[in-house]
Formats: structure tokens, sequence, C-alpha cells
């Protein structure tokens, strides 16, 4: 296993390393160049076709299946995760204050590559045998670029990451937050966790989507109320904090290893690999439950993920980050980390960090609320990529597969929660990255399409 482990961090290394931040960055740089700065010029329309239509129904509106508004809450239930409470925090003690701005951009030009990978997802959707749409990055690979073997090779990636990150590890992450805080066993979690997971596995995608519209604007709103509270308190560091942030992501000085411009590389690379694992823009996974929306146009859809990726990282990370700066328990030299720590350790020590963070105000209740919320999030991620597993499962193995997918989940969610989980995080993380290869090879290969698609629908309003 030790053997293993080395291999996947040599290769975890490399599939996260500069090449990969080139693409991912380059990617949302070239539909950003092309939509003539979508994300800005048209921001009205965006909002108007996602954020607003909420208030007027429009939103929800569906002929029987999925709605436009309940594809995107399952997205976000996926992306909305331990990445947004404990992800942020490892950013600043990877990458320092300045890898919020690199988080930032990542978020920016990644709301154009996922605008770019849900058109396409729209565009080479099928209709499954009850009726209802499917879609995902598999079809587009599969049926656009005509590549079978890119396509298998995201469906298998993505059911190995749905197992990881997207199932043990969010379970780990529940059963460890609820025990430490309130010294809740993990057997009772792991109980717990299954019996309300399986509950909703039952129901389908529809009972999954009536989930999640309800439990992700809960939970982001109970998140951002205490986090606005913290801000409040700590109103007068705000400026401090922002200012903090632009100086340090562009710090040329010599780190602790004496190599000049160590501190920008570690900001850039810390705040887009987060913002990369907060919101997955570039991964493909959300297009699989973005193409099943109800919906008849596939750039209003595209606007969908542009505001997923807008309210998951530009809102929800910026928040976790300010909070941890306005507060004073940010210190780098008590929690900077060696680049070589286990993700896990990163993560658990980014958790007490935003805890720490929300004690200042809520004193002892303050761990007791990020174990809270991260249950929360971790749960709304479980399943989302519960979705997303069984659709690359089915892909690779047929419909009838789907059965056997849910019970394993199950089982890897009951896992999850008694065991310890440093290899499966250190593997998953590479799955994750090993599905962004595949995927954005279509989107820059199919691009003409996603251009071609926008111009007609810019065409016709």
């Amino acid at each position: 296993m030790d053997d293993i482990l080395q291999v996947n961090e040599r290769l975890r290394g490399l599939i996260w390393g500069a090449p990969m931040l080139i693409l991912l960055l380059g990617t949302g740089l070239y539909f950003t160049a092309v939509t003539g700065v979508f994300q800005v010029r048209y921001c009205a329309l965006w909002l108007q076709k996602t954020l607003f239509s909420c208030f007027t129904g429009a939103a929800r509106r569906t002929s029987g299946g999925v709605s436009p508004f309940a594809a995107m809450c399952t997205a976000l239930a996926a992306t909305v995760g331990t990445g947004n409470i404990a992800g942020v925090a490892t950013a600043l003690t990877l990458g320092g204050p300045g890898a919020v701005l690199w988080l930032w951009v990542s978020a920016f030009v990644g709301m154009m590559t996922a605008f770019a990978e849900n058109t396409l997802g729209m565009l080479y959707r099928e209709k499954g045998s009850d009726g209802s749409w499917r879609g995902g990055a598999m079809l587009y690979l599969k049926n656009g670029l005509h590549s079978p073997l890119l396509a298998g090779a995201f469906a298998l990636f993505c059911v190995l990451a749905s197992f990881g990150i997207g199932n043990m590890s969010q379970c780990n992450s529940i059963a460890q937050g609820l025990s430490g805080s309130f010294g809740i066993p993990s057997g009772i979690v792991s109980a717990v966790t299954a019996v309300l997971l399986g509950a909703v596995l039952l129901g389908g995608l529809k009972r999954l989507s009536r989930v999640t519209e309800t439990l992700v604007p809960f939970m982001a709103l109970f998140y951002m109320g205490g986090a606005v509270v913290v801000l409040w308190v700590h109103r007068a560091n705000l400026p401090q904090a922002f200012a903090q942030i632009c100086s340090m992501a562009f710090d040329t000085r010599a780190g602790t290893g004496g190599v000049l411009g160590y501190g920008m590389t570690q900001a850039v690379r810390a705040g887009v690999s987060r913002g990369v694992f907060s919101n997955e823009a570039g991964l493909g996974s959300s297009v699989m439950v973005h193409a099943a929306a109800d919906a008849k146009e596939p750039c209003e859809q595209g606007m969908w993920a542009v505001f997923e990726v807008f309210f998951d990282t530009i809102v929800m990370c910026s928040v976790t980050a300010f909070v941890i700066l306005t507060s004073g328990v940010y210190d780098v030299s008590r929690y900077a980390l060696a680049s070589g720590t286990p993700l896990l350790s990163q993560l658990t020590t980014g958790a007490q960090l935003t805890a720490e963070a929300f004690s200042t105000v809520f004193g002892r209740f303050g761990g007791g609320f990020v174990a809270v919320s991260l249950a929360l999030f971790a749960f709304s991620t479980l399943l989302g990529w519960s979705y997303y597993g069984q659709r690359a499962a089915a892909y690779l193995m047929g419909e009838r597969v789907i059965p056997v997918y849910k019970a394993a989940f199950l089982l890897a969610a009951v896992a999850g929660c008694m065991m310890r989980l440093e290899p499966v995080w250190a593997l998953s993380d590479t799955f994750n990255g090993l599905m962004a290869l595949p995927n954005l090879a279509g989107v820059l290969a199919l691009r003409r399409q996603v251009i071609a698609e926008w111009c007609r629908y810019k065409h016709d309003l």
C-alpha cells in the first residue's frame, strides 16, 4: 500500500502541477475572450435567467422532469462542500492570503469553463428509455469528439472519484466533525447517514432534486448567517484583510526555500487548485445533472452553471476567507504546511482554523457551528456525487448496474464514517484530476459548437 501511495503522490503532483493549472485557466480565459467577457458584459442577463427567475417561478417550471433550478441545486449540492469551509482555509495555509485572489481568478475564468461544458452537455444529451434526459461529458466525448476511449476513461475516473472524494471522504468529515464537537459515536453517525442517504437514493433523481432544492438554500443561509455575524463584529478589519489578499497575491520575495517568487507560486497553486476543488469547473462532473434539466436552451442551462461557480466560490469561499482573515486567528508561522502534507491533514487543519475563526464570536459554540455546517455541506456533496457516479456507471455497464451501484455507495458511506481515510483522499484527488484531462480536451476540441450556440442564442435575444 505504501508503494501505491508513493506512486500516487508523484502522479498527483504531476496532474495538479503547473500544466494542469495553465490548462484550467487557459480554457476559461479562451471562452472569456471569445464571448466578450461574458461574466461581466452579460452579468445582468445570466442573473436574470438564474437568480432572478427564482422569484418569478420560471426557474421551477417543468413538464414532469427536473427543473433548471433543481438541476442547479443538485450540482451545487455536490460543489458546496468541505472545500468551502476547510478547502479555503487550506488555501490560506498553503499559499497565504494572496491565494484568495487567485481563487477568485480561478472562479472568474472557471465560470466560462462551466458554461462551455454544460452547453455542450445540453447539445449532446439523449433521451432515456423512461423519457428523461441524460447527459454528461461522456456523451460529448463519444458523439462530439468521436472518442469512445476518452469517454470511457472519463466515466471510469468519475465512478472511482464518486466513492472517494464524493462519498467516503465526505462521510468521514461528517463523523469526525460531529464526534469532535458533540461526542456522537461514529457508529451512530454512520447509521443515520446511511438511512438518510438510502431514503434519498431510493427515490431517484426527482427525489434527490427535491431534497437538494430545500437543503442547499437552507445550509447556505445557515452558514452565511453565522459568517455575517462574525464579519460584522470584525468589520473594522475588513480593509486590512482585503489589502493582504491583494498585496500578497503578487509577492515575489523569496520564501523559506530561498527561491525568488516562491510566495507568488504557492499563492497561485493553492488558490487555483483549491478553487477547482471547491467549484469543480473543468472536471465535467456537473454536466450530468445540468443535462438532465427540463430546459430547452443550452446556453441558458449553461448560465445556471455560471451562477453555480459564482455562488460557490466568489460568494461562499470568499465569506470563509474573510471570516478567517478578519478574526485574527490566521498566523502564517503557526499554520503554514509543508507542500508534501497529505490532503486529509491539510483539510483537517483547515477545518480547525475555520472553527477557531467562528469561535472568536460564538465562543465554544463556534466549533459546533462549523461542525454542523460541515456535516450539512458534506451530506449535500454525497447526494450530488451519488448521481454523478450512477450516470457514469450506467454509461460503462448499462442501466441495470444502478441498483448495484447504489448499494455499494451506501456501504462505502458506512465505511467512510468508521475508518481512517488518508489513502482515499489522496487517490480521489488524483481521480478528480484525471477526470479533468479528457473533459478539457473535449471542451477545447468542440469549442466551435459552444461559440456557434452562443452566437445563435445572442442573435435571438
